[in-house]
């Protein structure tokens, strides 16, 4: 199959990526060791990151949208952060017990949280859900757990529910996850009505981060269906904890779940997950002077690296950056000015579209106009427009172009994660490698 005029441009300026990609693709399935990592023709490999940038192998300077997966508001290498991992590294990297960085880290987390009475930490994002689900169905008694379509909640096998690469899961894991679309109350009413429901999980600002956005409004709605039902209400924060606001979602729109799942910034760029929430659910995790109790009713959660003292350092490092600065306030003004300029991009280019998003979480929508609420971040959208955005061809070919004019955005192109960090001259870079690969986006017929 013949190369696009941008793939080989990418396949001829990057050789050294190539090159690791030549090893890598027999260590590794796809060559990559996550699956938002693949790339066709091959992933581009980096050797350091500092503040907004990094640097791929071939030496290029590089503006990061990924930002550590959403990990890395305060930027990659803050020195703060740096240090602190030093000094903890000096100390012992796992002792085995407890430490004073996990007291520390633990009451930043409950301090920021709204609903965090009590904290449990893990090592990841997909730790922290499985964490969740497990106190919700051992608090209830009940077996089943409503997600919504396309909402992320980790790897595990019952989060995967309802979404791709099922092999392995045993269909009787599934059967207790009940996938409902997002935004219709009744329905969740009446699923919690006719069902065995334990906990109702939901990413606060919709799928993805908020790639399909759902309106404040259903989050207000569900804690309202849940206190009157007795269900566990899971806002699942791993993304937009202190990222949407110091207090995440929850602070943002004014909602107490009972309990959230963190990790991505709650971590500080390492390994870091956490359930928080009401007492009475996590302290279910703790023994009783009852036999019975400890052996069918008791959460177990044993985990080596829980709360390390690598992570801790970084991670209350980082929560006391994000409690005692303008981290958020610094961020949400470069994606405000970010959007603005991109959208006025777009009207010039007279290409159909707009950005959107919550704060520092940007979405490029090509081919496609529509209206955005005051929020700037919810819209509706038919099944034919969102095949019209979800474009995968022209999406990737724009992730490609953006690579070559040295710009490196989450999601083929379409996803822009914001951090402190981003410059004005940094989003000035940015809308300019945007204007050149939608132009050849353009020339190639794909808008």
């Amino acid at each position: 199959m013949s190369k696009t005029k941008i793939e080989q441009r990418y396949i001829d300026e990057h050789p050294e990526s190539l090159s690791r990609y030549n090893i890598s693709k027999h260590l590794f399935p796809n060559g990559v060791t996550h699956d938002a990592r693949r790339l066709s023709p091959f992933p581009l490999y980096v050797t350091q990151a500092k503040g907004s940038h990094k640097w791929d192998v071939e030496g290029n300077k590089i503006i990061d949208y990924k930002t550590g997966h959403g990990s890395m508001i305060l930027g990659h290498s803050h020195p703060d952060i740096v240090k602190s991992v030093h000094d903890a590294m000096n100390l012992g990297t796992q002792m085995g017990s407890s430490t004073d960085m996990e007291i520390k880290w633990g009451q930043l987390v409950r301090e920021l949280v709204p609903c965090a009475e009590k904290v449990r930490f893990q090592s990841s994002g997909t730790e922290a859900v499985m964490m969740a689900m497990r106190l919700a169905r051992a608090f209830t008694g009940r077996t089943k757990i409503i997600k919504f379509d396309d909402h992320f909640h980790g790897w595990s096998d019952y989060a995967m529910a309802g979404g791709s690469g099922l092999g392995g899961i045993p269909q009787e894991t599934l059967d207790t996850m009940i996938v409902l679309p997002p935004n219709n109350i009744d329905l969740v009413e009446k699923t919690i009505k006719e069902n065995d429901i334990a906990a109702v999980m939901i990413e606060p600002t919709g799928s993805h981060m908020g790639l399909h956005p759902i309106p404040p409004s259903f989050l207000h709605q569900l804690r309202d269906l849940t206190d009157k039902t007795g269900v566990v209400f899971h806002m699942d924060e791993v993304v937009t904890g202190f990222r949407i606001s110091k207090g995440g979602a929850s602070k943002k729109f004014d909602v107490i779940p009972d309990i959230t799942t963190l990790a991505k910034i709650l971590g500080g760029g390492m390994p870091g997950g956490a359930v928080a929430g009401k007492s009475e659910l996590i302290n279910l995790i703790e023994f009783q002077n009852d036999a019975d109790f400890n052996q069918n009713e008791r959460v177990s959660h044993p985990g080596t690296f829980n709360a390390n003292p690598v992570s801790a350092a970084a991670g209350a490092k980082a929560l006391e950056l994000v409690r005692d600065t303008n981290v958020n306030d610094k961020a949400d003004q470069a994606a405000g000015k970010l959007k603005k300029e991109m959208n006025e991009l777009l009207g010039k280019m007279e290409i159909p579209g707009k950005v959107t998003g919550h704060g520092s979480l940007l979405f490029v929508r090509l081919g496609v106009d529509f209206e955005v609420e005051d929020d700037g971040a919810s819209f509706e959208l038919t099944d034919s427009q969102w095949n019209i955005i979800n474009h995968s061809e022209r999406n990737s070919q724009l992730h490609l172009a953006l690579l070559n004019e040295g710009v490196d955005p989450m999601s083929n192109g379409t996803r822009l994660i914001v951090g402190q960090e981003h410059s004005d001259q940094d989003i000035k870079d940015t809308v300019l490698a945007y204007e050149k690969s939608l132009t050849e986006i353009r020339d190639a017929g794909l808008i």
